[in-house]
C-alpha cells in the first residue's frame, strides 16, 4: 500500500522547483523593456538633453547582459529594471528640456485640447 503522504510531498517539491526555475531564467522581458525605454529616450533627445542619465541607462543594460551571460540572472534582472527606470528618467528630462528650449525660442507650445472637450 502506498503512503498517503508521498503525493503531497512530491507535489510540494514539484511546485517549489517550478517556482525556483521560473525566477532563475534569462530576464528576457526586463531586458526588452529596458531596450524599449532606451529607444524612447533616444527619440526624445536624451543624448543631448540628459546625456549622463541616458549613458547610465545604457551602461546598466550592458551590465545586465554581462550578468545574464555569467548566469547571474537575479543581478541581470535588477540591472535591467534599473536601466529601464533610468531611461524613463532620461526621456522625461529630455522632453522637459526640449519643451523649455522650444518655449524659450518663442515657438508655439504643443497644441492642447480646447476647453470643455
Amino acid at each position: 500500500m502506498k503512503s498517503p503522504t508521498r503525493f503531497p510531498t512530491l507535489l510540494a517539491i514539484v511546485a517549489l522547483a517550478a517556482a525556483v526555475t521560473g525566477c532563475a531564467g534569462w530576464p528576457v522581458q526586463e531586458m526588452s523593456n529596458a531596450r524599449q525605454a532606451i529607444s524612447a529616450a533616444q527619440k526624445a533627445g536624451a543624448e543631448r538633453y540628459a546625456p549622463d542619465t541616458y549613458a547610465e541607462a545604457r551602461k546598466l543594460l550592458s551590465d545586465a547582459s554581462a550578468s545574464a551571460r555569467k548566469g547571474d540572472y537575479r543581478a541581470a534582472h535588477d540591472q535591467a529594471e534599473q536601466s529601464r527606470e533610468k531611461a524613463i528618467e532620461a526621456r522625461q528630462a529630455a522632453e522637459k528640456a526640449a519643451a523649455a528650449e522650444k518655449a524659450g525660442k518663442g515657438e508655439p507650445a504643443a497644441p492642447t485640447a480646447p476647453p470643455g472637450s
